[in-house]
């Protein structure tokens, strides 16, 4: 082989290992900073007399003989392609977790009765192991009924069908099956030694969940079901202790566990004083459904919610998402969007989200300088004012000390005095001082990075040919019954779709007659939503809503003189995922009427159905290489029918960031990358806001081959696809906005025997930038010192401002991967006199490329 061929195929390996390693655009640190020491995390509290493995009392967990502070997250294996879980792991461990959370999916591992499936996004073993290597703790939800906005809630829809049977009650069928589950699981974790009895990760399991809020509607068989559950777990001996969530009475010896944003203060607490407190779900926003508005939830609120826990006896908080996803194919439940929780502190497409990660990063290092005082101290609240408190935790006869500062005055800050010392409390906050005299942290003033994401179109992903299929009207049916049949048993879960059709005459007496009255078919449903097709024409859609999957569509129709054909073409947005008695919810056509006719309202519900399940080119699998070429696939035209599918090819987008597809002028469907569907696309539901809920869907990079990449969309109401696009997504855009006003960053502090030791002599506040990895700060778009306001993309001057802002930062800053600018009047020269005595602020907006 020659040199250059060898340089070649080095080149084209190196290339090769860095896109499977960084695929969508992840860095291996948080924004490429390297890791600080963690002072703390050394530090231990022993428990005398332990035995290995966990075991809990009321004040924490106690894990191989030592309390903990638990910091997890929850990220769901099967919302990310398997070849990211290790990078997700590692920005969680980087964003000071020390615990990673996930559900069991049983409708992904039993998709039908008694055969079993843990390969790929379901290789819960794998997941479980990779947590292991990275030396952090696992918690796992069994179940089985997960809820998670999950297709049925987890359970499979084989289960519908057992004779007699009732999900989640005293109900023998459903405790057979979801006993014969549970134990299959544990026993299959058992053998891969996984528990941290067996020296595993796993240090905390979960059966059942929220069934407190479906738990009267089964009366006397909720009761002695939740008893049930209880021993059952138990007696599967697993070694680490079960918890039950947002279930007040959780039999001993299970541990009652929050769920919601504030459990500081609306968790009454654990129902024996000899369980410790654990918060399962803190939401870092709130999942989507389609129709909705975008969710969001404060950093500064989720920090204020982490400290208020853990001052007031937490031992375990878990954020409910730490990495959102994606739920490919049909996996979401009812009318849940595509995108799960992008506004997690890692985002849909595993990029950091700045500053919701690096602020709690700093409240966890934070918290972790507290360690000693909170798991072997006394605590005591002080009232330092009028909605201003402290929250004290000593260890008697020594100096270790720990306080809270809350201001809980929503518009008001505040400054205080506390043992001497002098502190300013932002409206809402709490600050930390590890050893009673030092702030370290603030929930309300960030000193960690920002960034803003960005969309760009690909250069040269986009030379779309598109083709089209469109799907005939069936006259074919596989079965008949006298009514529509129920939606649900007819398709079994296997589609979204299924056709309805039936026939019935009308004579020239039954025609209106009046020349401008046309006949009006009325079709109530139980949803999700319709298709409705009069005699071969298209004549409208309807559908249903999260809140309200019921729905009527009526509209006028070209009815004739003789024999007269209905096509409906049913579809559901996935099944619903919560609420008692879940294994009696139906959807489907329940009635069908014609109005406006000269012989009255005729119901045809009851003249004869025929049914077909699915539609003709997902069974051909025309959205795979193979399956697209037993169709004939025609030219675009003008016309965009309804039920037509498009087909085009694209080469892998340049470079190695994530890539997401954006639906314009798209209606409603789903959509296939070589053969592997990212999920339902619903753009024509719009939000209160005008807007679709969702406009750009993930492509994972694992889907994508260098050339030729086969795209398939099934189009259900009509849309254009000649403005679909590929986009590139980054969060190159990087900010920071640091006042004089701000603490020192808790990374410049490590905890000594329960003592408070400076890194560093520099305390004073700082703004720091740090690039993606392998990128530079190309140019600063913004700087200001002095009285700045916005966002990271969305910055505005003040009344004053020093006019070498921009020149100062440039100098720190361009052509440098990271940069530290003091936040310090010396650097920023003479500054406007109306603004003399204000407090500065530094706000920096710089590009990586």
């Amino acid at each position: 082989m020659s040199i250059s061929k060898r340089i070649l195929l080095v080149t084209f390996l190196s290339t090769l290992l860095i896109a499977s390693r960084f695929a969508q655009g992840n860095n291996t640190t948080d924004g490429g900073e390297e890791e600080e020491e963690d002072g703390s995390a050394d530090e231990e509290v022993k428990v005398a007399n332990a035995n290995t493995g966990v075991t809990y009392d009321g004040r924490s967990l106690i894990i191989n003989g030592k309390r903990e502070l638990v910091f997890s997250g929850s990220i769901h294996y099967p919302r990310c392609p398997p070849e990211y879980w290790e990078d997700l792991i590692g920005k969680a461990k980087r964003g000071g977790l020390n615990a990673i959370e996930t559900y069991v999916f049983w409708n992904g591992h039993e998709p039908e009765k008694g055969k079993y499936y843990f390969e790929g996004d379901y290789d819960l073993i794998k997941f479980i192991k990779l947590i292991h290597k990275h030396k952090m703790f696992a918690i796992v939800r069994f179940g089985p009924f997960v809820q998670a906005e999950w297709n049925h809630g987890g359970l499979p829809y084989w289960l519908r069908e057992v004779p007699g049977i009732i999900f989640r009650s005293d109900n023998e069928p459903f405790k057979h099956y979801m006993k014969k589950f549970v134990t299959m699981i544990v026993d299959k974790l058992k053998g891969e030694k996984l528990f941290a009895s067996q020296g595993g990760p796993i240090i905390v399991a979960q059966i059942e969940n929220e069934y407190n809020t479906i738990q009267l509607a089964f009366r006397e068989k909720g009761e002695s079901y939740i008893q049930w559950v209880a021993k059952t777990a138990v007696d599967m001996n697993i070694g680490v202790p079960w918890m039950m969530c947002k279930q007040k009475d959780a039999p001993d010896p299970i541990i009652n566990s929050c769920n919601g944003r504030h459990c500081g203060d609306t968790f009454v607490g654990p129902n024996k004083p000899n369980k410790p407190y654990l918060w399962t779900e803190n939401w870092t926003a709130q999942y989507r459904v389609f129709g909705d508005p975008p969710s969001q939830r404060s950093t500064e609120d989720l920090a204020y919610s982490i400290l208020r826990w853990f001052s007031k006896n937490g031992t375990l908080a878990n954020y409910y998402m730490y990495y959102g996803g994606t739920n490919y194919n049909r996996t979401s439940a009812a009318f849940v969007s595509t995108r799960y929780y992008d506004e997690a502190p890692i985002d849909e497409y595993a990029l950091i989200r700045e500053p919701k990660h690096g602020h709690l990063k700093d409240a966890h290092r934070a918290v972790s300088l507290c360690k000693k005082a909170l798991l072997s101290g006394t605590p005591l609240v002080e009232k330092l004012g009028p909605k201003l408190e402290a929250r004290v935790w000593q260890v008697p006869d020594t100096a270790i000390c720990a306080a809270f500062l809350a201001n809980n005055d929503t518009s008001t800050p505040a400054t205080v005095r506390f043992k001497g010392g002098e502190y300013y409390l932002p409206a809402n906050s709490i600050s930390v001082l590890p050893d009673c005299k030092t702030m370290v942290y603030s929930s309300h003033l960030i000193t960690a990075q920002h960034n803003s994401r960005n969309m760009e179109r690909s250069k040269v992903a986009n030379n779309f040919e598109w083709k089209m299929y469109k799907e005939s009207l069936p006259t074919q049916f596989k079965n008949k019954a006298n009514q529509p049949v129920e939606f649900y048993y007819l398709t079994k879960d296997i589609t979204d779709y299924a056709w309805y059709s039936t026939t019935f005459p009308l004579s020239e007496r039954d025609m209106p007659l009046k020349k401008d009255v046309r006949p009006i078919i009325r079709i109530a449903s139980e949803g999700h939503g319709i298709y409705v097709f009069v005699n071969g024409e298209y004549i409208g859609f309807g559908h249903g809503s999260k809140v309200e999957k019921n729905f009527v569509f009526q509209r006028d129709a070209n009815f004739k003189t003789g024999k007269n054909t209905i096509h409906l073409l049913c579809y559901t947005v996935g099944f619903h995922d919560s609420g008692a008695y879940l294994e009696r919810r139906y959807a489907g056509p329940r009635s069908v009427t014609i109005l406006g006719l000269n012989t009255g309202t005729v119901d045809i519900s009851m003249i004869g159905w025929e049914t077909l399940v699915g539609i003709e080119g997902e069974k051909k699998q025309i959205y795979t290489e193979k399956g697209s070429q037993s169709v004939h696939w025609a030219t675009l035209t003008g016309d965009k029918p309804p039920i037509t599918w498009y087909k085009a090819y694209f080469d892998a987008p340049e470079g190695n960031n994530p890539i997401a597809i954006r639906m314009t002028n798209m209606g409603k469907g789903m959509v296939w990358i070589n053969g592997r569907s990212i999920g339902r696309y619903w753009m024509s539901y719009l939000s209160a806001l005008k807007q679709p809920t969702q406009s750009e869907y993930h492509i994972p990079r694992t889907y994508i081959k260098p050339e030729k990449n086969l795209i398939v969309v099934f189009e259900e109401e009509g849309g254009n696809p000649m403005e679909i696009e590929i986009v590139l997504v980054d969060r190159n855009t990087i900010c920071s906005l640091v006042s004089e006003k701000h603490t020192p960053s808790p990374r410049l502090f490590k905890s000594v025997n329960g003592n408070l030791r400076a890194k560093s002599n520099e305390l004073k506040p700082k703004a720091k930038l740090v690039c993606p990895k392998e990128k530079k700060i190309v140019s600063v778009d913004f700087a200001s010192f002095g009285d700045p306001y916005g966002t990271c993309g969305n910055f505005f001057f003040g009344n004053c401002t020093s006019t070498v802002s921009k020149q100062v930062v440039e100098k720190f800053c361009l052509g440098k991967p990271d940069c530290t600018v003091p936040v310090d009047k010396g650097h920023f020269g003479g500054q406007n006199d109306a603004c003399s005595n204000l407090k500065k602020k530094l706000a920096v907006q710089a590009q990586c490329g």
